[in-house]
């Protein structure tokens, strides 16, 4: 297994201005505990998780031993696999873990994990926001019925090392869980190519999502944090940026991992 690092920076976030930020915001007088305990009195009744994510996943701590062959990163548990190298995306600022990302054979899988409300799931509205946030930046969105229900294809307009013109390309698959969502962003072959896709989508039906118990508002990032084991040295100082915005899960290319593909 192979662990790294990545810092997050600002020249990344700046093809991304224009993307909606939807992050839930609190008033001053009302803290994340009440406001979602208010939105669990109004509501009849919880929502129905992703059909049949329960017996396939990906899985809530409750439904799945994670005693052995689980990587530990906090909100999110990843089960090991041959050839799997395992990056963590840290926001630079705040040295945050915001993100990690599987690669193996030549795909990768970007995942996230964010709180959601008791009463109805995400995935439906922030498909919708996606399509728009990546209109904006003059790309296309399609479609689709996929291992994980609805999926996006995304396709931006980007310039290859060699100065001709290509497009990036992600997969957006998201699944609604009790009280979480897991957003999961497909890159490389796997993106494109369903045939050779199984590997990584396996490795996204085998996560657990470790949601906690303490009060979140919706759309909040869950926590991660580094592996135990996995050793990784002290991060040199680095001058003070801007603080970046939340990560959002409808926000593809603020959080998203490149993916080039030539026309």
């Amino acid at each position: 297994m192979i662990f790294g690092r990545r810092k997050k920076s600002q020249h990344q976030s700046e093809a991304a201005e224009t993307a909606q930020d939807d992050t839930a915001s609190i008033s001053p007088d009302e803290t994340a505990g009440d406001r979602e305990e208010r939105g669990a009195e109004n509501a009849p009744a919880q929502a129905e998780p992703t059909p049949g994510r329960a017996s396939t996943g990906p899985f809530d701590e409750s439904e799945k031993d994670t005693a052995a062959g689980y990587i530990d990163l906090g909100a999110l548990r990843i089960a090991a696999a041959e050839n799997l190298q395992l990056r963590l995306e840290v926001e630079e600022r705040t040295k945050r873990v915001i993100a990690v990302t599987l690669d193996i054979n030549g795909s990768n899988l970007q995942l996230q994990a964010f709180a959601a409300p008791r009463s109805e799931g995400l995935w439906d509205e922030i498909r919708e926001q996606i399509g728009a946030s990546v209109g904006s930046q003059g790309g296309t969105v399609s479609e689709r019925q996929g291992e994980f229900g609805t999926e996006l294809i995304a396709k931006l307009p980007a310039q290859t090392p060699d100065g001709r013109a290509g497009f990036r390309v992600a997969r957006f698959v998201g699944v609604d869980g009790p009280r979480w969502f897991l957003r999961g962003v497909f890159g490389g072959p796997a993106a494109m190519d369903p045939a050779i896709a199984g590997p990584m989508e396996q490795l996204f039906r085998n996560v657990v999502v470790v949601r906690g118990d303490h009060p979140l508002p919706p759309r909040e990032l869950l926590p991660l944090k580094l592996p135990k084991d996995a050793g990784a040295p002290k991060q040199p100082e680095q001058p003070e940026q801007p603080e970046e915005p939340k990560a959002t899960p409808d926000d593809p290319l603020r959080r998203g991992p490149e993916i080039t593909h030539i026309g």
